[in-house]
């Protein structure tokens, strides 16, 4: 039996549906168990109620830690903990869990809980697979399919290493499914991409867009994500998400036909 925690969010929802449409048995652990995930069993597992955290657990082979959205570094290691430990409580015999690239590199502010969760992973003696996530292009692609004629950027003509959260998702299953991913930790990153790459396909699929580029162009979060991309942050690349998925991992063309 395979649980995913945190079922119920976008990532969860597509590891869930992949497998039960591979015929694993697989428990939902979420916060709300109203929530409808068809195929799986739903189980109460709030991360930060570890009685029900162990119930949520209670007999799984396999659990999928899909780290939690909580900004505060010391409440999110908590969380994280406390799946590690419900699962260690439970005697589960894998652990994989989305950390984030870079993390473990060190602990600075983006990545310090992912750092922790890792090193307390490690340490809990449990099987586990390490599952380093890049940014996901559909908020990138989404955001510019969905805009008014003018793709803005401020990434300085730099190229970015996201990959597409179905992906992703189908990397997570894979892992979960194969014993050979155990002691592993991967590095994962999609085909790198640019703005004036983005600007092109938008164009020769039919949306024709006008491309601006400056460091103030853009705002928010999303400024800030491209401020990363400017500064060269997000160009790594590895080929470790195509030997998880055993293909090629999908294009940028791809990922905006699904958005179009």
């Amino acid at each position: 039996m395979i649980v995913v925690c945190a079922a119920s969010g976008a990532l969860g929802r597509l590891v869930v549906a992949e497998l039960v449409a591979r015929g694993s048995r697989v428990v939902a652990a979420v916060r709300d168990p109203a929530v409808d995930l068809v195929g799986a069993e739903v189980r109460h597992g709030d991360y930060d109620d570890p009685v029900s955290l162990r119930s949520a657990l209670s007999g799984a082979e396999r659990v999928l830690l899909i780290s939690s959205p909580e900004l505060a570094t010391d409440r999110r290691v908590a969380q994280h903990r406390a799946v590690i430990d419900a699962a260690v409580a439970e005697g589960v015999r894998a652990v994989a869990y989305t950390s984030f690239l870079g993390a473990d590199r060190g602990g600075d502010p983006m990545n310090a809980a992912h750092h922790e969760t890792e090193r307390a992973l490690v340490a809990s003696g449990l099987g586990h697979t390490i599952l380093r996530h890049p940014f996901y292009t559909d908020a990138f692609v989404n955001a510019a399919v969905v805009g008014s004629g003018v793709l803005l950027s401020a990434t300085g003509g730099r190229g970015l290493n996201t990959a597409l959260r179905a992906d992703l998702a189908e990397a997570a299953v894979n892992v979960l499914t194969d014993d050979s991913h155990l002691g592993r930790a991967y590095d994962l990153t999609g085909p790198p991409w640019t703005y004036q790459q983005l600007a092109e396909v938008l164009r020769e699929a039919g949306r024709p867009v006008e491309h601006r580029d400056s460091p103030d162009a853009v705002q928010g979060p999303m400024g800030f994500l491209m401020g990363l991309a400017r500064a060269g942050r997000l160009e790594r690349q590895t080929d470790d998400l195509r030997r998880v998925l055993g293909r090629e991992p999908a294009t940028l063309r791809q990922v905006v036909e699904r958005f179009l």
